[in-house]
């Protein structure tokens, strides 16, 4: 009986666990058509600070920038080195959950190639998702919200942003 009764509280506290899985406030969210690639010229980046330890430099282009009805901040991120090598990413944040998804990428020769299986991946996934939880510090989130929704202060935002000096 009291195996039954041990069975019975597992159960409950696994259907309940389970339950406030699948019940997530964004079940019904879809992202909007995602347009394609702007073109980027490359000049007057806003600068994204990230650890000096880092060999590449990265910056926005402040013309790609856009804030969806969605609630996703779109940009084009160039990261480069000091020898001038460069690499373009179309990316999307998502401030309600955290997320970053790369849409597109730039070869050499400016071409871009688009990843329509991309899919959306944690900003604290680690060193490939950085650049973009540094965007969302730096001006684009503000907690789990967009912090703005006008493109302008969002640009004045990630060019003024400073580093807390903690």
């Amino acid at each position: 009986m009291h195996f039954r009764f041990l069975s019975l509280i597992a159960l409950l506290i696994a259907a309940t666990g389970a339950q406030g899985q699948g019940s997530t406030s964004d079940a019904g969210w879809q992202e909007s058509d995602v347009p394609a690639p702007p073109v980027v010229i490359g000049k007057d980046l806003i600068p994204i600070d990230m650890p000096a330890n880092l060999a590449l430099r990265f910056g926005v282009d402040p013309k790609t920038l856009t804030i969806t009805n969605d609630g996703v901040v779109r940009y084009v991120m160039v990261a480069s080195n000091d020898q001038g090598a460069r690499n373009v990413m179309y990316e999307g944040v998502r401030c309600a959950t955290g997320e970053v998804r790369t849409y597109a990428r730039q070869d050499s020769t400016g071409q871009w190639t688009t990843d329509a299986q991309a899919q959306w991946r944690p900003l604290h996934g680690g060193s490939a998702t950085a650049h973009a939880m540094a965007v969302s510090r730096q001006g684009a989130c503000s907690g789990r919200t967009v912090s703005t929704d006008s493109v302008a202060v969002l640009i004045k935002k990630l060019r003024n942003w400073k580093p807390d000096p903690r």
